[in-house]
């Protein structure tokens, strides 16, 4: 019997979840977190055999929590089930961890596939994402200038390009506005960019919006 832990911010896609689940047979127990605390302290209270994991949560980065979740539970694979296209997020995940990377476009069926692949201690990675894994490997002397970003700098940059304000940014990951332009200020100069408009320009020309 699998005990699945769901977390994800939007109760709607818990329950969408808990109903895809408890469809298969041997789905036993269901929890949920809301932000990534509640995932940290849910995860000591039960054995559970997987986690699927929302990216982006209030509080600490889901990538953040994805590498505490398998500092301190090794053997417990976590499922990536994110709103961001594999461009954005999927080789990060892959890196920190993650058993599998999924957007939430996909059907039941897969992530019902998925959750099956990496319980049986394998690793589940689509078609397309093999593509951008083995484009990745080759290309890993020549690393783009947006891969030397910290996690929390790439998940602020993504937001900024996808037309989000700092102070909606602050409110979507519980920080001050401060802490928000000192992670801005830190992109551009890693990036060596000097406004909005540079990064966004730049985050099309690599397919990350």
């Amino acid at each position: 019997m699998t005990k699945a832990l769901i977390a994800d911010d939007h109760p709607i896609v818990r329950q969408g979840l808990k109903q895809i689940l408890f469809e298969e047979s041997d789905m036993e127990t269901v929890g949920e977190a809301a932000d990534s605390n509640e995932v940290l302290e849910l995860a000591g209270q039960q054995d559970w055999d997987i986690v699927i994991l929302d990216i982006t949560m209030p509080g600490r980065g889901g990538l953040d929590v994805l590498k505490e979740l398998r500092q301190n539970y090794p053997g417990l694979p976590v499922l990536i089930l994110s709103i961001h296209p594999e461009d954005q997020y999927a080789v990060r995940a892959l890196k920190a961890g993650a058993a599998g990377y999924l957007t939430k476009e996909s059907a039941p069926e897969e992530l019902i596939r998925a959750m099956r692949t990496v319980l049986k201690g394998k690793k589940y990675i689509s078609s397309s994402l093999a593509e951008k894994l083995a484009d990745y490997l080759e290309r890993e002397d020549q690393k783009n200038i947006h891969e030397i970003l910290s996690d929390r700098e790439y998940q602020v940059m993504v937001m900024i390009t996808s037309g989000k304000s700092i102070k909606e940014i602050a409110e979507d990951l519980s920080l001050s506005i401060k802490t928000i332009s000192t992670y801005r200020a830190r992109i551009f100069e890693k990036m060596k960019l000097k406004s909005n408009a540079e990064l966004i320009r730049y985050a099309i020309n690599k397919n990350l919006v």
